[in-house]
């Protein structure tokens, strides 16, 4: 049975584009979040995430799923799957890369090669509905 990484997303989109950030040390951009710690919900996960990465707090009232998407790990032994749990919410204080964090940037449907496959299905989505140009 494949390893699964269970792992949260916050989708930020403004203008037909979303927020993703490169970590420190990798050359691939990602939607920012990451992975549960102990029996943390989503959005404990969500909100710790976000404001170790881009310094900046969530608003618990106005998170919203916008989806789940499951891929396999290119390069990863035993065929692991990232589970991406993706939450939309609105947030305060200004966004800015932590320590972790060496880039953000806006990406447009077109930067869909730069970002790994469970987070080229949320391009996907958010192209049929609209929300990437």
């Amino acid at each position: 049975m494949p390893v699964l990484i269970d792992t949260v997303a916050w989708v930020r989109t403004e203008g037909g584009r979303i927020l993703c950030a490169r970590p420190r040390g990798k050359d691939i951009f990602y939607i920012p979040g990451g992975k549960r710690e102990g029996a943390e919900t989503d959005l404990e996960t969500l909100v710790r995430e976000i404001k170790e990465e881009l310094t900046v707090l969530l608003d618990p009232e106005t998170v919203t799923h916008v989806g789940t998407y499951e891929a396999e790990v290119p390069g990863l032994p035993g065929g692991a799957v990232v589970r991406m749990a993706c939450y939309a919410a609105e947030y305060q204080g200004d966004l800015a890369p932590s320590s972790e964090i060496e880039e953000m940037a806006w990406f447009s449907y077109s930067d869909r090669d730069r970002v790994p496959p469970v987070d080229q299905l949320l391009f996907d989505d958010l192209r049929a509905c609209g929300n990437l140009m």
